[in-house]
């Protein structure tokens, strides 16, 4: 069985890549990306491919039994990109597809769930066993704040006090490698999230634990945390999209407490403390 993974030069599809090779189930691994000479430190076999140039799709997929279709990251076009990726899986033959959705995605009121659903739809009718993963907030989108909260004395946001079922990717990323190389998964949806909710207060407290500074957590109106996302260099949709994301957590769109997760990768997703050592750690 030959499995290939999307976006496999991306943050996550890199982390599902070395999954899967420490796995060492046996499985050829091939990586779709849009420039192969950039993944040839991952040690597999890689193949050209871009979501918005569906005449490249079909011929990468040649040869694979089981797609691992990691969502596009231009939001706004996703929908259109997934659509050619299940046409041409389609066309190739395609035995499986696992999807990285969104946490519920089915009712979430947060508007990346928009496009979610319409892929989660166009594969229902593809006639493709699918595996749908749908998962919670990395920890890395929070603990990647670290820095500019130790620059300025606080963490911003606008979540509230919403709690969190925050995971690593890393934490997504064996989830994944475990549904692509294991059988009984098609036709399942996993609701998959961090085993314990935090709230931005949360991590403010383990920074501040951890640097032995007094970091405190400042709740934000959604404009005005919005304005510091752009000040800080971010293009204005995404600085948007973010503070209007985590009025939507304030209101428990990331909370999950099923366990599928842990229950999946058979360990506790890695917690707050041990993420906030990570980022802390990378940053020298």
């Amino acid at each position: 069985m030959t499995i290939a993974v999307t976006g496999a030069t991306g943050q996550l599809g890199r982390l599902v890549v070395e999954s899967l090779k420490r796995k060492s189930t046996g499985e050829p691994i091939v990586a779709l990306v849009r420039s192969p000479e950039k993944a040839s430190d991952l040690g597999v076999e890689a193949r050209a491919f871009e979501y918005a140039k569906p005449e490249t799709l079909a011929p990468a997929l040649a040869g694979i039994d089981t797609l691992l279709l990691i969502s596009s990251s231009e939001v706004g076009q996703r929908e259109a990109q997934h659509r050619n990726v299940i046409e041409a899986a389609k066309t190739a033959g395609i035995k499986r597809i696992v999807y990285t959705s969104l946490l519920h995605a089915d009712r979430s009121p947060i508007s990346l769930g928009e496009e979610h659903r319409a892929t989660e739809a166009l594969l229902a009718s593809s006639g493709i066993p699918t595996t749908l993963l749908r998962n919670g907030w990395y920890t890395e989108n929070y603990t990647g704040s670290i820095p500019a909260a130790l620059e300025n004395g606080a963490l911003v946001g606008s979540a509230g006090e919403g709690r969190l079922s925050l995971a690593t990717r890393a934490d997504y990323a064996q989830a994944a490698a475990i549904v692509l190389t294991s059988d009984g998964h098609e036709g399942k949806t996993y609701e998959l999230a961090g085993d314990d909710a935090v709230t931005l207060a949360d991590l403010a407290a383990e920074i501040s634990r951890q640097t032995g500074r007094d970091i405190p957590y400042r709740d934000l109106p959604q404009a005005e945390y919005a304005a510091i996302l752009k000040q800080v260099g971010l293009p204005e949709g995404f600085a948007e999209g973010l503070a209007a994301w985590d009025v939507d957590a304030s209101n428990g769109a990331l909370f999950d407490d099923g366990h599928q997760l842990s229950k999946l990768i058979g360990r506790p997703t890695t917690s707050l403390a041990d993420a906030v050592r990570a980022q802390l750690a990378a940053r020298g």
